[in-house]
């Protein structure tokens, strides 16, 4: 947004002798000296955390707008107020009287000069550094992800994801996906796109900004940020350019604002099938597949008809091709819906993504593990809750055909065909006359042996290794609201779980992670008989 306190709120020299030492991404809070999420203050250079630290940077802006009393008004009453500050990390600039992330500059254009000076001291401390650390590597010494496991020293291989203001979201659902094995390597394994216009024909290049709007491939973007996540970098990787082509084909989510975890991954998934099923930027669909032809035939399911979750909201036609994200992510539902005047049954076969859940309203109020008022509400309790056979109401009465007219009926869900990951939305927003507030009751979930069998249509088809799912990672939003909080994941990789928060990846316990109010829950199918515990 265009901000109009900038001319009094942007107010020290770009190279201000004021800057901490160091680089600007690891620069700590002046008041409780944590180095995550630093922000600079544009008018006196102090350094503080960002509000889901401690939020000492709002604070510091807060601390000035107290009133001056003893002094009459005047022009120059309107002095520096703090209320600008930048993002060390991403070079974001913030206004807290605008409460939003802004993108114009003053006439002298000093926050381009400030956020180009920190760029400056970033790359001059990352090469003074960079000899030592590569002196440190080569000598096999311990670094700051070095840890103990087994009584034996282990590195954390896991890279974190930089915060470009409120893409928390976007971060949690990247990790996520990262850790889901075989779709991570479909996309890793695909080759370079070829950008097929004049000089460049038939090189394989990389997408950047200054190429045009016209190259742009979600594909591409997705598939280098994967590749940059489990190299074992210290440094978080910068997903703009992946947010760069967010904001050019997904309108919703373009700008600062929070957004909506689920909502962006149902956009994510949607629009790397399409630009799969018809080829991105000159390689055909073919060629992709020529690729990567370790999805075999059985992993293909054809998705035809409205492709949609169990929400009336997402729906859209499909050609019937399958691709990666439909052979690994791709379920059937069957929907009975029974006429109760009459009794004739209608079937309809929908194709799903991902099953949101309702939170039972039994267990609402139900907020941590431990509460002692009620039974804990399970995931079993909302998958029964989702197939359960239910009447519906007078605002959803159903066509009958033979009936000729609308009438009151019952529905329920079956499970016709199992994904390979089987992805659980459980539905924490819900809107009321006028907001949309959070349920925050605990859910518990398994971390493996999920049993989905009992809600098969024909169970016995299917052997009981394959109804088995085991967690690969959750998705938990901290805060009140859906337009607010911060996103975080949880996620499996090689045996140990990792917690990422943005750019800080630490490891963890099964105990922390089964404690989680989850979001969005990622189960992949099992593979091998192991173990008989069950949900």
């Amino acid at each position: 947004m265009e901000c109009p306190h900038l001319s009094s709120s942007v107010c020290i020299a770009p190279d201000s002798a004021k800057f901490p030492n160091g680089s600007p991404s690891s620069w700590c809070c002046s008041v409780c000296r944590s180095n995550k999420s630093p922000w600079v203050c544009l008018t006196c250079s102090s350094v503080h955390c960002g509000r889901y630290v401690n939020g000492h940077a709002k604070k510091h802006y807060e601390d000035a707008q107290v009133p001056l009393t003893n002094h009459k008004k005047s022009e120059k009453q309107d002095k520096p107020q703090h209320t600008v500050c930048m993002d060390c990390s991403s070079y974001s600039t913030y206004c807290y009287r605008c409460d939003d992330f802004v993108v114009n500059d003053t006439k002298l254009g000093l926050v381009q000069k400030v956020r180009e000076h920190l760029q400056n001291l970033e790359n001059s401390a990352f090469t003074a550094d960079r000899h030592r650390k590569r002196k440190l590597l080569e000598n096999s010494s311990l670094n700051s992800k070095l840890l103990k496991v087994n009584g034996s020293t282990t590195a954390i291989c896991a890279t974190g994801l930089r915060n470009l203001g409120n893409t928390c979201f976007m971060n949690a659902i990247l990790q996520s996906l990262s850790n889901i094995e075989q779709f991570c390597c479909y996309f890793k394994e695909l080759p370079a796109v070829e950008l097929r216009n004049g000089k460049t024909a038939g090189r394989r290049t990389y997408h950047t900004r200054s190429q045009g709007d016209n190259n742009v491939s979600l594909v591409e973007e997705f598939r280098k940020t994967l590749c940059a996540l489990w190299q074992g970098s210290q440094t978080a990787f910068s997903p703009e350019s992946l947010f760069y082509v967010v904001w050019k084909i997904m309108p919703n989510f373009r700008g600062y604002q929070q957004q909506d975890a689920h909502e962006f991954m149902r956009y994510l998934l949607d629009h790397l099938h399409l630009e799969l099923q018809g080829g991105f930027n000159g390689v055909s669909r073919s060629a992709i597949l020529q690729e990567n032809s370790t999805l075999s035939a059985s992993n293909k399911c054809c998705m035809k008809g409205i492709y949609k979750t169990n929400s009336p909201k997402r729906e859209r036609k499909e050609n019937g091709a399958s691709t990666v994200v439909t052979a690994i992510f791709g379920g059937i539902l069957q929907n009975e819906v029974n006429c109760l005047i009459c009794g004739t049954e209608s079937r309809k076969f929908d194709p799903f993504l991902d099953l949101s859940l309702d939170i039972p309203s039994q267990f609402r109020n139900k907020r941590s593990k431990n509460q002692e008022n009620g039974p804990v509400c399970s995931l079993r309790d909302c998958l029964r809750s989702f197939t359960d056979l239910e009447e519906l109401d007078e605002t959803e009465l159903y066509m009958c055909h033979k009936c000729k007219k609308k009438q009151k009926s019952t529905k329920k869900f079956w499970i016709q065909k199992l994904p390979k990951v089987l992805c659980l939305h459980l539905k924490r927003f819900h809107w009321t006359a006028y907001l949309r507030n959070k349920v925050d009751t605990y859910v518990e979930f398994p971390l493996r042996g999920l049993d989905m069998k009992c809600y098969l249509l024909e169970p016995e088809n299917r052997g009981p290794e394959h109804c088995l799912y085991d967690l690969a990672a959750v998705v938990v939003h901290h805060g009140s609201g859906v337009g607010s909080g911060h996103y975080t994941a949880y996620a499996t990789h090689e045996g140990r779980w990792f917690h990422f928060n943005d750019s800080t990846v630490t490891l963890t316990d099964e105990d922390t992670v089964v404690k989680a109010k989850a979001y969005i829950l990622f189960y992949v199918e099992r593979q091998a008989k192991a173990g008989s515990d069950k949900l």
